[in-house]
């Protein structure tokens, strides 16, 4: 038996999850639903307030992201947007910035796409 696979993009988590549930009735042989951004790391709200002086780096603070990667903080607080100067222009992936990623037997191959597709995915 050979494989394929789907990379579907879309707006949210819940959307994927959504789509994962439909793929499970078939031979699915790997999934995973992953977020991806414009730095590696964990990017997230960081919930950090300037004013109480929790600062823990200039992308922390201007960019109201916690990083967990010391190499990628350099690689935000770097960026035009964190310097202050510049809105940064496009800012890195939005919107359909969730990755669903399925590996399916080849004969559901086509029945998993139109699942992927009616659901809203970009593939």
């Amino acid at each position: 038996m050979s494989e394929k696979n789907i990379l579907a993009y879309f707006k949210s988590p819940e959307e994927a999850e959504a789509v994962s549930r439909k793929l499970q009735s078939l031979r699915v042989i790997d999934m995973s639903i992953d977020r991806f951004g414009k730095y590696p790391g964990d990017q997230r709200y960081s919930g950090q307030n300037p004013l109480t002086g929790d600062i823990t780096s200039l992308a922390t603070m201007t960019l109201n992201s916690s990083i967990d990667s010391r190499s990628a903080g350099i690689l935000a607080s770097a960026d035009v947007s964190a310097s202050g100067m510049s809105h940064g222009g496009d800012g890195g992936p939005t919107g359909r910035d969730i990755l669903l990623t399925v590996v399916v037997d080849s004969e559901s191959f086509d029945q998993a796409l139109r699942i992927v597709e009616e659901a809203g995915g970009l593939i």
